[in-house]
């Protein structure tokens, strides 16, 4: 039986990127000191505006730039594996919502988000470029693991698809925004997405007077492992292979399904939330 020991850690970002930076490298520090194997850090926690959202556009940062290029700095020698969401420079003057993955000083992965949030009033696509690509799995001491960002855990095909390329444990940065109904609808999907492809589902929640916080881990048969409040925390929780095998055993879904799922994205169609 292997074993990883992950964590989902909250925090409420600041507008300045480096106090960011050095609140994300004190819970590097505290990860690694604690023995994690895979932290899971919020969406878009370079820098966080409640109003005014076009500042998104001034504000992100190529992979570069000095928000990443401290975070790698502050994984190096570690054996820990980061993931967190930055608002990433493109080619046009609308950045990417980017998750990077870092480890031991280097970029060993990234997700560039494919649904945006043009929901609930809100149109992220005012600001943010919409990718095409289905990530890859990255590899973490064995464990594969997808990567996922907030909205996308609406939309039940991207999990499916990492499920099926091989997925033992989804992450899932997020920003998830207060509302009427909100809470439920993350735990509920949050608790779908592990339940219906028998993975293990790591979220972590920017908490804060925007978002709900309320990062959550779930293992593969639908049962939360640790979930935390709307204040800054850190959850745990230890992945095993033997409750995969166990829980696919029990409920062989990717086994049993009917209907393929396309790995090509449809064309992003104009959204009016008036």
């Amino acid at each position: 039986m292997s074993t990883l020991k992950v964590a989902a850690a909250q925090f409420v970002a600041s507008i300045d990127w480096q106090e960011n930076l050095d609140t994300a490298t004190q819970l590097i520090k505290q990860a690694d000191a604690d023995g994690i194997d895979l932290l899971v850090l919020p969406e878009g926690v370079l820098a966080r505006f409640i109003e005014e959202r076009e500042r998104i556009r001034e504000h992100a940062q190529p992979l570069d730039g000095p928000f990443v290029t401290g975070l790698r700095k502050a994984t190096e020698g570690l054996e820990l594996t980061v993931v967190v969401g930055i608002h990433e420079k493109s080619d046009n003057d609308k950045p990417f919502n980017t998750l990077v993955v870092l480890k031991d000083g280097d970029i060993t992965g990234l997700y560039r988000k494919l649904h945006l949030y043009d929901a609930f009033s809100q149109l992220e696509s005012d600001n943010v470029t919409p990718a095409d690509v289905v990530p890859e799995l990255i590899d973490v001491n064995g464990f594969k693991v997808g990567l996922m960002t907030c909205y996308d855990v609406r939309f039940p095909e991207l999990s499916r698809l990492l499920a099926l390329d091989g997925a033992d444990v989804l992450v899932l940065p997020a920003a998830w925004v207060k509302g009427p109904l909100k809470e439920h609808h993350w735990q509920t999907l949050v608790t779908a997405r592990a339940l219906e492809n028998t993975v293990y589902v790591v979220a972590s929640g920017e908490c804060g007077q925007r978002n709900i916080g309320q990062s959550l881990i779930v293992d593969p048969l639908g049962v939360p492992l640790a979930q935390a409040a709307e204040e800054p925390a850190t959850i745990t929780a230890v992945v095993s292979t033997q409750r995969l095998t166990d829980a696919r055993r029990r409920l062989p879904v990717l086994t049993n399904r009917r209907f393929s799922v396309s790995p090509t994205p449809r064309p992003v169609e104009a959204v009016s939330t008036s």
